[in-house]
């Protein structure tokens, strides 16, 4: 300490000295603060909303609260021969300058892709913020001195405030997505601290104390302990809180908001949080998983066995977890893989063997449980395809596997895409095509051939879509199943059917007309009304009409489908079981069945050589006879069909070689060749 006195002004110029271990308290404030500010920012990423605005908040007040820390005990750590006191109005404005200045870096610069604009005025509004903060604090000293400053360390010392705020939002930014602690993170924090130091203890430099001539000065410097002791108190408090806070939302929080209860594993939440991170150019392999037979083992052995089904399962999948690879659970029996980056041979590597992995045996609570997986796997970047799409083209992929036998994985590919959009095409018109009559029905006759005559019809809906051109029904009507309309379209075809039925019969052509049913009809509980309205509008004998069902059908609801047959039955309208054999198998069931007809699918109409099958429908038309069933056979292409056919006791058929589905012109013309009409 010295006393410099210049005569020829009478100017009293005050050095201080300064204790070098506060200025090592200080340098901690401010990496420590700088550490917590970049732990925060790491929250402030994952949120939106309210509770991002919430997290800016905090990491603002951490932020700010710390450089004005630093800049304070800094100051006390200047001693003067002098009682220095501080304006607590003035020091509390400098506290708010800090934070304020801290808000608005934070608010303008933690974003997901920067804003070179906003990050410029961002830094600007933090360092200049940081330099009115200081200097405000400095008009706070109370003291028989007053300070001056030198213009050269006075721009430096901004100058200082600027780079230092530029340097660390660019640090913010580069841990925005950096959720654990690293050596890394704290060298940042340390040349955050560095740079924060720098600019108080240059601005500190910048000032020159000049007192009255006649002060008298004490014999030792002047050092407030006690205040030193509050200050670094209630801020090691702040910071202490803050982490607290980080914890608590961490590891309690966060875990339920973000991990699944039953599996532990992430849920769809931190799902989308990855999606956030990984939104750039880097290739993501997505792979979804969903259980077959799942909804069996829940029905038959309970929710609380099927929870822990899906925990054994969840745990094999957490097995694959490493670096670029996370398993989620979306719910219910659905997983979901994202590895990054990825290309699609390690995507089908990976689905393989997790598919060997989820097939093996599960030993729960005395059960021994087989359990398959079918797997979707789309692989893009999030820049270039939006997650949504992206999880959109997996899900198709993998009803696609499971479409094609289950227990396999299938990649998406444009012809998915393709076939994806024509179905959104289609599902859109069909609510229309009702209204805009683009149905129209076709009818393949049956032959008995043992009469040599026919023995009825078959009406078979088509679609003359106005742009697309006529639509196969194997192609729309499970759209109007899914959505509901296979309702409407089939009272409508009920309708057309019964209409041209009794149309024939007034010249003669007195045979029935069969119209095929899907089991949503029988779900409606309105089937029965709709078959009596149509009779009764066509004022048709319900002899002449036939109703088909299939065998896959009956077992959705055994009890209320044969109970509704039996209902509808009564009335004299006739059942047949259309494409007998090839769904499950219900043989057990016939007799249980109110039926008229069976119909044998096209597959046992192939390679009739073979004595296996020939073997098999003889048993099946026996077995017709003793039930007393009548038996169609359908898909007849040529004579040696009709006559292997013959031979095992079928007569009436359906196929090409009789007819194929004609309009009604064509029919007419059909008939008049054969001496029908």
């Amino acid at each position: 300490m010295a006393v410099i006195m210049r005569a020829e002004v009478r100017t009293l110029y005050l050095e201080g000295s300064y204790n070098s271990y506060i200025i090592a308290l200080s340098v901690f404030i401010a990496i420590v603060a700088s550490y917590s500010a970049l732990t925060i920012t790491s929250r402030i990423s994952r949120e939106t909303g309210s509770a991002r605005f919430y997290w800016i908040l905090c990491g603002s007040f951490v932020m700010g609260t710390g450089i004005w820390a630093t800049h304070f005990v800094g100051m006390l750590a200047f001693h003067l021969k002098l009682t220095v006191k501080y304006h607590i109005w003035l020091t509390f404005f400098s506290l708010i300058v800090s934070v304020f200045a801290s808000l608005i870096a934070f608010y303008f610069t933690l974003r997901k892709k920067i804003d070179w604009r906003k990050f410029a005025i961002g830094g600007f509004a933090m360092g200049g913020g940081i330099s009115a903060m200081h200097y405000v604090g400095m008009e706070a000293m109370m003291m028989p001195a007053h300070i001056s400053y030198n213009p050269l360390y006075w721009v430096l010392s901004v100058c200082i405030a600027l780079s230092a705020s530029y340097a660390a939002l660019l640090l913010l930014h580069r841990f925005r997505n950096h959720y654990g602690t690293s050596w890394l993170k704290w060298m940042s924090a340390g040349l955050m601290g560095l740079a924060i130091c720098g600019m108080h203890y240059a601005g500190m430099k910048a000032a020159r104390i000049v007192g009255h001539p006649d002060l008298v000065l004490h014999k030792d410097p002047i050092a407030d302990y006690t205040l030193l002791l509050g200050v670094s108190i209630v801020i090691f408090s702040i910071f202490l809180v803050s982490w607290g806070a980080l914890f608590f939302d961490r590891y309690y929080l966060e875990k339920m908001a973000y991990l699944d209860t039953i599996t532990g594993l992430p849920n769809r939440n931190e799902m989308n949080r990855f999606f956030d991170i990984h939104n750039g150019d880097e290739s993501i392999g997505v792979l979804f998983l969903d259980m077959d037979q799942f909804k069996t083992v829940n029905d038959t052995l309970g929710h609380h066995i099927g929870d822990l089904l899906i925990q054994q399962v969840g745990y094999r999948l957490s097995k694959f977890v490493h670096s670029g690879l996370e398993v989620f659970r979306m719910g219910g029996d659905e997983f979901l893989v994202t590895v990054a980056p990825c290309d699609p041979e390690q995507a089908k590597g990976l689905a393989e063997e997790i598919l060997r992995s989820i097939k093996k045996v599960y030993s729960i609570q005395g059960n021994q449980l087989y359990i398959t997986a079918s797997i979707g796997i789309s692989i893009s970047s999030a820049r270039e395809t939006d997650r949504s799409v992206l999880l959109k083209f997996a899900d198709t992929a993998m009803y696609r596997a499971k479409g094609a036998g289950k227990n396999q994985y299938c990649v998406y590919s444009e012809d998915m895409g393709f076939q994806e959009l024509r179905k959104m095409e289609l599902e859109k018109d069909l609510y229309l095509a009702l209204d805009n009559e683009q149905f129209y029905l076709v009818y393949q006759p049956r032959w008995n051939v043992k009469e040599n005559g026919l023995a009825g019809w078959e009406a078979l809906i088509r679609w003359n879509h106005p742009r697309l051109g006529v639509i196969s029904p194997y192609e729309f009507i499970p759209i109007a199943e899914e959505t509901g309309l296979i309702v409407p379209i089939t009272r409508w075809t009920l309708k057309q059917a019964s209409l041209q039925c009794r149309e024939w019969h007034s010249r003669g052509v007195k045979q029935p007309v069969s119209v095929n049913l899907s089991v949503r009809l029988f779900q409606t509980e309105s089937l029965q009304e709709m078959v009596q309205s149509t009779l009764k509008e066509a004022d048709l004998d319900p002899l002449w009409m036939e109703l088909e069902i299939t065998e896959s059908m009956v077992l959705h609801d055994i009890h209320e489908i044969i109970a509704q047959v039996e209902s509808i039955r009564s009335m004299g309208v006739k059942f047949a079981m259309d494409d007998f054999g090839t769904g499950y198998s219900s043989i057990g069931l016939l007799d249980r069945i109110p039926l008229d007809t069976l119909k044998l699918d096209r597959l046992f109409t192939n390679n009739l050589e073979i004595p296996t099958k020939r073997g098999i429908i003889s048993a099946i038309i026996m077995m017709a006879e003793n039930l007393e069933l009548e038996i169609v056979a359908e898909g007849v292409e040529n004579q040696e069909h009709v006559d292997f056919l013959m031979q095992l006791g079928c007569h009436v058929m359906q196929g090409y070689y009789y007819g194929r589905p004609m309009g009604i012109e064509e029919i007419e013309e059909w008939m008049k060749q054969r001496s029908i009409l």
